[in-house]
Parts: C-alpha cells; sequence; structure tokens
C-alpha cells in the first residue's frame, strides 16, 4: 500500500513540474516574441502600469480628462490634490490616488512623446 502511494506521489510530482516547464517555455517564447517586434507599445504600457500601479485608463478615469492634454491634466490634478490634502479634512488615501493618477498619466506623455521622436529619427534616416 505504501509502495503505491508513493508512486501516486512521484507520478504526480512528475506531471506538475512538466507542466511548469512547458508553461516556462512559452513564456519565455512570447516575451522573446515582443523583444524582436521592437520597443514601446504594450510592453512599455505594461512597465508604466506596474511602475505607477494603476493603468492608463484608471488614471484618467480619476483625472477626469479624455484625451491627454498637458494643461487639463495639471489643472484636475491640482484641484484634486488640494481638495483632498488632510489639512482641509480630506483623505490621504485619495491624494495619493490623485497622485498616482498624474504619475502615469505623466509616463504615458513621456512615452507618447519618446515614440514620436523615435518615429521622426526613423524617417529623418530613411
Amino acid at each position: 500500500m505504501a509502495k503505491f502511494v508513493a508512486q501516486v506521489i512521484v507520478l504526480g510530482a512528475q506531471v506538475v513540474s512538466r507542466a511548469f516547464a512547458r508553461a516556462l517555455r512559452q513564456e519565455y517564447a512570447a516575451t522573446q516574441a515582443a523583444a524582436q517586434k521592437g520597443q514601446g507599445g504594450p510592453k512599455a504600457q505594461a512597465e508604466a502600469n506596474l511602475k505607477a500601479g494603476i493603468t492608463l485608463d484608471e488614471a484618467k478615469n480619476i483625472l477626469n480628462v479624455d484625451v491627454m492634454d498637458c494643461e487639463k491634466i495639471e489643472k484636475n490634478f491640482q484641484h484634486l490634490f488640494k481638495i483632498n490634502d488632510r489639512s482641509s479634512g480630506g483623505s490621504l488615501y485619495l491624494q495619493s490616488k490623485v497622485f498616482r493618477a498624474k504619475e502615469r498619466l505623466d509616463e504615458e506623455l513621456r512615452l507618447q512623446k519618446q515614440d514620436k521622436e523615435s518615429k521622426k529619427h526613423q524617417n529623418e534616416s530613411t
């Protein structure tokens, strides 16, 4: 009976380890394919989401902006940051969410600018 239980455990471990190895190979292949596609795009957005801890859509909703307009973003940020100040009875949590949203939108604007510059350099070199 003990031998049978040991065999079941060993077989189960082998199945799990093979599945894990297959998943790692697939993830590695997907990463390599994304790297070959080029810089920027979804990879850069994912990194920005991780860095700020907030998605682009969520940041736009928090700061109530539809288009990426620097002036409107700054105006809404200043207003929301000021009204959520603890000294005026606001919430530090909400203030931090507003700050993170501004960081995320600033990062997106930086990525867009960088993308435009790289396309400009590509057009000049051809």
